[in-house]
This record gives C-alpha cells, sequence and structure tokens, in this order.
C-alpha cells in the first residue's frame, strides 16, 4: 500500500517546531496552573494506577496541577461527544480508541492541532502511530497532528484452548486462513454442548448494531481477509465500486451472518457493546473471541491457571488467499478541544508523557495491554518480548513486529462519520432480522457509505 508522504501531510511545519522544542521533552511553568483531565479507565486496575502515577509524578515534577478524572469507556466517549457539541470542555480528553470521534472533530476544526508537541517525537513513531494521529481540517485545508500517541493496540484471537481440547480439536491443527479460523473453532460447540455445557457457544461474533468500535474493527479485519483493503485509499477516496471490495464485503457479511444463523453465535450478540463479548468470554459463554487489545486475558490475570495454562492468544496470519494478512493498528493518546481554558499545560503534560522513558514505564505498568507508539522501546526493552506472560508475545508479533495498516479514519474523516452510524453492524441486521439479500444489504451500506464521502471531501 502507498504510504501518505510525512512531507505532504505536514509540510515545514515539523521541522520549525521541532528546531524549538527539541532541546526540551517538556517545559515546566513558573507559575502553577491546573488543567481539567479527562481519561478513560483501564480494564484492569493496573491501568489505572498507571495513569494516576503519570498524572502525580508530571504534577510533581513540572509544579502544574492535573485535575483528573478516569471514566468507564462509554461514559468518557458520551460525555466527550457532548462536550464537543456544547463547547464546555475540558482542557485534555485522553481515549485508548477515539477513532469514531476525533477524525469528524478535526474535520469540523473542534480540536486544536498539537503537531508542536508530536514534533520532536515524530521520527520515533511507527509509522501507523503517525497516520493514525494526523487529520484533515477544512477550515485550516491541510492535515496535522490533532492526537499526541501514547498507545498502539491489535486485535488477536481469544480462544480458550482448555476448551478446545475438550471438545476432541488441537490448538495446533488450527488452520492458518481468515475463514479456517472460524470454521475450525465452530467445530467446538457439538461436542461441548453433549459434554454437559448446554448453553456455550462457539463463536463471540462482534456482529453489533451497538458498537462503538468492535463490530466495526470485526468488519474490517473481515473485509481484509476477503481481499477488501482498498476500500478505502491513502487519497481519501471510498472504493465501492469496485467490484474486488464490492466481493469482499458480500463473503464477509455473508460469512459473518452465517455463523449466527447457525446457532454459533449468542443471539444477544447484535446490541452488544464493547465490554459483553470480554465478559461472555470470561464467563466461558464461548469458545473464542476476536477483540482488541490484551484486555481479555489481562482481567483474568489473578486466575494463574487460566491465564497461564487454559486461555490461548492467537495472531491472525492469512487471508483467505493464503497471503500474510496485516494488522490493522490503531492510535490512542491525549487531544485538545477548542475551547479548552489552558492549552499551555494540556501541551506540556502531553510533552511529558510522549518521552520514550514515561510511555514505557506507563504501557508496562498496565502489563502491556497496550504497545508504545515508538516501536524502538519495544525492541529495546526485554519486557515486550517475554514468554513469561503467554498472551503477550502474540500479541507484540502481530502489532509491532509484523506487517500493519492504520485505521481507515487515517486516510479520511469521512469513515469516522462511517463507522459512528454503524454502517457494517446494521448491514448484517438486514440480513439477519430483515431477511434482506447479502448483496443488497452491502449495497445499502455501499450508498450511505457513499453519502457521507460526498459531503467530507478532501
Amino acid at each position: 500500500m502507498v504510504k501518505i508522504s510525512r512531507r505532504s501531510v505536514l509540510g515545514g511545519a515539523i521541522g520549525a517546531a521541532a528546531a524549538s522544542t527539541l532541546a526540551r521533552p517538556y517545559i515546566a511553568n513558573a507559575q502553577a496552573k491546573t488543567a481539567v483531565y479527562w481519561a478513560g479507565q483501564g480494564f484492569i486496575p493496573q491501568e489505572d494506577a498507571a495513569m494516576r502515577k503519570v498524572c502525580e509524578d508530571y504534577m510533581k515534577e513540572s509544579g502544574n496541577k492535573l485535575d483528573y478524572s478516569l471514566m468507564p469507556f462509554m461514559a468518557l466517549n458520551q460525555k466527550t461527544i457532548s462536550a464537543l457539541t456544547s463547547g464546555d470542555v475540558p482542557d485534555l480528553i485522553f481515549m485508548d480508541a477515539p477513532e469514531t470521534i476525533l477524525p469528524q472533530n478535526a474535520w469540523d476544526d473542534k480540536v486544536v492541532d498539537v503537531t508542536d508537541v508530536v514534533a520532536p517525537f515524530e521520527s520515533q513513531l511507527s509509522e501507523t502511530a503517525k497516520l493514525n494521529s494526523t487529520f484533515y481540517n477544512k477550515a485550516t485545508k491541510k492535515r496535522s497532528y490533532y492526537i499526541c500517541p501514547i498507545k498502539q493496540g491489535a486485535t488477536p484471537f481469544h480462544i480458550w484452548g482448555d476448551l478446545v481440547e475438550k471438545a476432541g480439536l488441537k490448538m495446533e491443527e488450527i488452520p492458518k486462513d481468515w475463514d479456517g479460523i472460524w470454521t475450525y473453532l465452530k467445530k467446538t460447540q457439538a461436542p461441548l454442548r453433549s459434554k454437559g455445557m448446554r448453553k456455550i457457544f462457539a463463536c463471540g461474533l462482534q456482529i453489533t448494531t451497538v458498537g462503538p468500535n468492535d463490530g466495526n474493527n470485526l468488519f474490517r479485519h473481515f473485509l481484509i481477509a476477503n481481499g477488501g483493503e482498498d476500500i478505502l485509499t491513502t487519497d481519501g477516496k471510498l472504493h465501492t465500486d469496485d467490484p474486488k471490495v464490492r466481493e469482499a464485503a458480500i463473503k464477509s457479511v455473508e460469512f459473518m451472518t452465517n455463523l449466527y444463523k447457525e446457532g454459533v453465535v449468542p443471539p444477544e450478540a447484535l446490541s452488544w457493546n464493547d465490554a459483553d463479548d470480554n465478559n461472555g468470554y470470561h464467563e466461558k459463554l464461548f469458545v473464542m473471541d476476536f477483540d482488541g487489545t490484551l484486555s481479555t486475558e489481562l482481567a483474568m490475570i489473578k486466575d494463574q491457571q487460566a491465564f497461564y495454562h487454559d486461555m490461548k492468544t492467537l495472531a491472525p496470519a492469512n487471508k483467505n488467499d493464503g497471503t500474510p494478512m496485516k494488522a490493522m493498528v490503531n492510535a490512542g493518546g491525549g487531544f485538545i478541544p477548542k475551547g479548552a481554558k489552558n492549552v499551555e499545560v494540556a501541551k506540556d503534560f502531553m510533552k511529558y508523557f510522549m518521552q520514550a522513558k514515561v510511555m514505557n514505564e506507563n504501557l508496562k505498568a498496565g502489563l502491556g495491554r497496550w504497545f508504545p507508539a515508538i516501536p524502538q522501546i519495544v525492541k529495546d526493552d526485554p519486557f515486550w518480548t517475554s514468554t513469561e506472560m503467554p498472551c503477550l508475545l502474540p500479541y507484540i508479533t502481530e502489532g509491532v513486529l509484523g506487517p500493519t495498516l492504520p485505521l481507515y479514519n487515517a486516510y479520511s474523516p469521512a469513515w469516522g462519520q462511517l463507522e459512528a452510524e454503524q454502517l457494517w453492524g446494521q448491514a448484517n441486521a438486514d440480513v439477519i432480522k430483515g431477511n434482506m439479500k447479502v448483496a443488497d444489504a452491502v449495497d445499502k451500506a455501499f450508498k450511505r457509505g457513499n453519502e457521507i464521502f460526498a459531503r467530507i471531501t478532501i
């Protein structure tokens, strides 16, 4: 895939900004000031402790104050949307997965350009971190950094290996191709039910119309696996008129809806939010799940049998045509809404947070659920490639050491709006609940996608 040129993205702004800031990683203010800071709660207590520590350490070193609040994922999303709509905003918002919110608001000029913050670190960042942090602004008519990237995440399969064995199957016999993984593991359901696990399902498939992120993420991976990677290209153009893309979307919707109709997916999956599949997996409601980050495994780290032995983490290997599958990787970090009263402290804190040592300590303290936006950290610190936690190395191999892609919102803010409307989940629901033909459901989603992209052109 063609990469967006960093020169074309940011022009000469980076050089000028970098020259003024490289000598000092962050600047402590002479007079203490306070910034209001919202951040998402982690899926494990260690993440929250790590976020509190970086805030407290910054306040101690800088003399500035952070009035910080940690909120559940959905609550932070809702509160952020409300704040950006009303204009009553905090000084800084830190989101792990801002892809349904940030691109559109950067386009609408509701977010502060943070190019000057990112500039000293740009050469160290992964290409996907850069691309996932730059968005086009229709007011300035240019692409700039609107998020200070700290963390990235990929999406592996989470599998109860003990249940696979109990069903008479073997982990080492799971096929390498995408559809093959689902097809093989769905065979666990019948034998497990025959052995008394009458309520178990094979697949935790986020075929949801609620979202916000998991269903969209699942569909993107199905699309890539079926050869539809170029539905959106680096020029920001949507290619719903490409027969190859349409065929990939049809195959994806057909496969997912067939899994649901076959009864190997919990029926309530149509209304799952982003935490419901995690909870169901932990309760052994189903054998396997495909979900972002290692939150699934790390939430059970106190259960040594489950964490170190029973659960298995598997990275997707090949697309359905047998070629290597690229991992789609996001970027999370801090962004500053327009109207913030203390932009200076917000930027200063993110300059502090983006230092490699601070970034690494924070993400390690969070037990590696997210990996650093600076890949050299992974190469230099043996923690990241250790096998001490069985789930970590497959995850790092997928998201850092293997081939990757950015989220599609890196190419156009219209994609963020498309996913915010849950077009892919709705296409699945049209087939399952509305008895619509798969091709017609895909064409309906494509039509709406084209309408969105017609309004947002770069």
